[in-house]
């Protein structure tokens, strides 16, 4: 054992007796408040920590005096204890003792003090201190178990650090079942949920801090809070523009990367999770002491009065310990082999991430852990789904991505977990990692290919129009099998990472300098196309182009079959200013400016969404259950999906490899497969829609009978405003169609 000779060791804290600490019971896990056998209130202390040869339960009061109590009872690895008279609010952490040998992948070291993978409270943050006022210039070297600034980094992390972490790390909290101040568990039944089916969802990715903090109508001491997004203010946004469901960018307790710290930023994204079951502290108005758990419980209720759903973004795939070289945070101190993938060499970590971890799902500690967290956040938060970031990484056996994995099929029988709504990021850094459309049923997926095809399209990339064919009608090619359905398809044009709507059509290369790290990071390959002009313009057709082209985009995205997935501040012209990973960006860079919204050409973007939503709300054609058929239903019917080209003719096999940029896509309401749940045959109107991606005006000729014998305007995007009312053509008519545009017809038949 490697230990720095001139480092002070652990000052000894006052030990209470063990007569004090019961035996308590190995179940549940976590901190939980409750009374023991002799009528005595208390709270049972539980923690897996296999291998340890130690384990102390450490309280703190409010002045940061330490209390350590030793928990001597062991049932399975599990070290357990009962305090009579700890109470919900109580601050605390764990200190576990074992070797220290890092080649063998041992990292115990009691001196720094560890965070309850299971609290479910936590208060403070780890870049504070004795003394400090605001971020540090770096993380506290006492964060670390080996010493970060040894002279010999290569050999660093074999170096055992004895300094004490307790002054410098949060503390998790003992929070009690009825003192939460939120909703009961009857609050979360099924019949008080909204429950909106996959094909009738339209998601809406948000940041709760990004969202709310410059809303003029939210009170200034709850911008950027759990309270400030169930305001009303923000629901009456979110209702309006008609969504059904916020996913909410990582709210799990996460930590501040030191890398970030040293150029004086933060984790905004919070993809660096180090607490599973606890709401993120910083979010919280009311207080840190377990008060955000019932803030964030009623911003819940609020969203599900509104008829919205609640789905968290959840990073399971690593921790912010990172690797060798990271921080001993919570699970590298309680069991390291235990808790993450280790390389042959056991010193460094398999890293699928790209984050310097991996956790080891196929260990059933690990896979408690998780399936216990998200069961908590649907039992007892009330979410109604999660969207798993690097799923693959998840879905790893020993080495290689297993639909037949233990995660997956844990999932696949839970019966809490397989009726929520379950969302893939179906892809790691690691070999093999890119797996779209392999996820089984039960599970959605991001369709980065849908993202792909559409920015192509929209730029004039595509060669020809066969894979958007396929991208607006569903991504058959991907989904159809297995029993899986095209709301398997999260189709998305942006996302959290990557530009802006208006950032894809303004600018072609990243502009991540604020990042700190030479422009570097954040992806080169965008698909975006500037317009003609790098960046802002005061060019007013270069700028009546761009909105165009959101227009076009928008439009597009909201009439695919599949899932639609918005993201926060698109629909009213959010910029980023080109930055294309706004991760470490908490500020107005990521904040949405909702000034936008008092200009009348944002405003109208804002109003297009809104009208779009609702006319895929108000049709089942554009939310189908099935996947199309492409022949018809009954016998003298129409094809229930037709595809024209721009001489109103049907698509012939030639028609989509020859070079093109003008496709027709037809929608039999009257040839829908499904039924209503008493067993009529549904029946919907037809829609024609248009879409022309070349520069220049092309002449589109509308099909004829039997198809329509009228189609009535209903989208131009060609235009910043809606068409005028009871615009109709009979069918054959050959319309000129602006270039870049979308046109969507109603087909009437009488």
């Amino acid at each position: 054992m490697s230990s720095a000779p001139e480092q002070a060791a652990v000052a000894d804290e006052p030990l209470a007796p063990p007569a004090a600490v019961r035996p308590g019971s190995p179940t549940p896990l976590g901190a939980r408040y409750r009374t023991g056998p002799d009528g005595v209130a208390g709270t049972n202390f539980a923690l897996w920590a296999g291998g340890a040869e130690a384990v102390e339960i450490c309280l703190f009061d409010d002045d940061g005096h330490e209390t350590r109590h030793p928990l001597t009872e062991l049932t399975h690895e599990i070290w357990h204890g009962f305090l009579p008279g700890v109470r919900p609010g109580q601050r605390y952490g764990y200190r576990v003792h074992g070797r220290w040998d890092p080649w063998a992948g041992a990292r115990w070291n009691p001196a720094k003090l560890l965070l309850d993978p299971y609290a479910r409270a936590v208060d403070g943050d780890f870049d504070g201190g004795p003394g400090a006022a605001g971020p540090r210039p770096a993380l506290p070297a006492e964060l670390y178990g080996h010493v970060r600034d040894w002279p010999q980094q290569e050999i660093a992390d074999t170096v055992r650090d004895d300094r004490d972490s307790a002054p410098y790390v949060p503390k998790g909290v003992v929070v009690g079942d009825d003192t939460c101040d939120g909703p009961g568990d009857d609050e979360w039944r099924d019949d008080r949920r909204p429950k909106t089916p996959w094909p009738d969802s339209v998601l809406y990715e948000l940041h709760v801090r990004g969202f709310t903090m410059r809303h003029p109508g939210i009170p200034g001491h709850l911008r950027g809070t759990y309270a400030g997004l169930a305001h009303p203010a923000a629901l009456e946004h979110l209702t309006r523009l008609g969504v059904t469901a916020v996913e909410l960018l990582p709210v799990h307790q996460f930590a501040h990367e030191d890398h970030l710290v040293r150029r004086g930023l933060r984790n905004y994204w919070g993809y660096n999770s180090i607490g599973y079951f606890a709401p993120h502290a910083a979010y919280a108005a009311t207080g840190t002491r377990g008060q955000q758990v019932g803030e964030f419980k009623r911003m819940v209720r609020a969203l599900h009065d509104a008829g919205i759903e609640v789905i968290l973004d959840v990073v399971y795939n690593h921790t912010a310990e990172a690797g060798e070289l990271g921080p001993t945070l919570s699970l590298r101190g309680i069991d390291n082999r235990g808790y993450y993938r280790l390389q042959d060499d056991a010193r460094r970590y398999a890293d699928y991430t790209g984050c310097g971890n991996t956790l080891h799902v196929v260990q059933p500690h690990v896979l408690r852990l998780i399936t216990d967290s998200l069961r908590y956040w649907v039992t007892e938060m009330g979410v109604d789904g999660f969207r798993f970031d690097l799923a693959a990484a998840l879905a790893r056996s020993m080495h290689d991505v297993d639909m037949l994995s233990p995660f997956l099929a844990v999932i696949a029988q839970d019966p809490v977990l397989r009726r929520v709504k379950l969302i893939a990021e179906p892809w790691d850094v690691g070999s093999g990692g890119y797996q779209v459309g392999a996820f089984p049923p039960l599970w959605t997926e991001w369709n980065d290919r849908y993202r792909d095809t559409v920015r192509d399209f929209w730029r004039g990339a595509q060669p020809d129009v066969r894979d958007l064919g396929y991208r607006l009608s569903g991504s058959s090619d991907l989904y159809a099998w297995g029993g899986r359905r095209p709301y398997a398809s999260v189709n998305f044009i942006t996302a959290h990472d990557g530009f802006t709507l208006r950032d894809l059509v303004t600018y072609e290369h990243k502009r991540n300098a604020d990042n700190g790290e030479g422009n570097r990071d954040g992806t080169h390959d965008n698909r975006a196309w500037n317009c003609g002009a790098e960046g802002e313009s005061d060019d007013p057709g270069i700028n009546a182009l761009r909105r165009r082209q959101l227009r076009n985009l928008l439009t597009t995205l909201l009439l695919s079959t599949g899932v639609p997935m918005l993201v926060a501040g698109d629909e009213m012209g959010r910029t980023q200013h080109g930055n294309n990973n706004a991760y470490c960006q908490d500020n107005p860079i990521s904040w949405l400016d909702w000034s936008l919204l008092d200009d009348p050409r944002w405003r109208g973007l804002a109003e297009l969404t809104a009208r779009l939503i609702g006319l895929r709300r108000a049709h089942p054609v554009l939310r189908r259950r099935a996947f199309f058929s492409g022949r018809p239903r009954e016998r003298g019917g129409l094809r229930d999906l037709a595809w024209f080209s721009a001489e109103g003719t049907e698509m012939a096999e030639r028609d989509w490899y020859a070079p093109g940029a003008t496709l027709g896509m037809y929608l039999s309401g009257n040839d829908i497969s499904q039924r209503d749940a008493q067993g009529s045959r549904i029946v919907d109107d037809s829609f024609l829609a248009v879409l022309h991606a070349a520069e220049h005006p092309r002449s589109v000729t509308l099909p004829g009978p039997p198809w329509a014998q009228t189609y009535e305007l209903l989208v131009d995007t060609g235009d910043e405003g809606p068409p005028p009312a009871d615009t109709r053509y009979k069918a054959g008519t050959t319309l000129t169609v602006p270039g870049r545009s979308v046109l969507l017809f109603r087909a009437e038949s009488g």
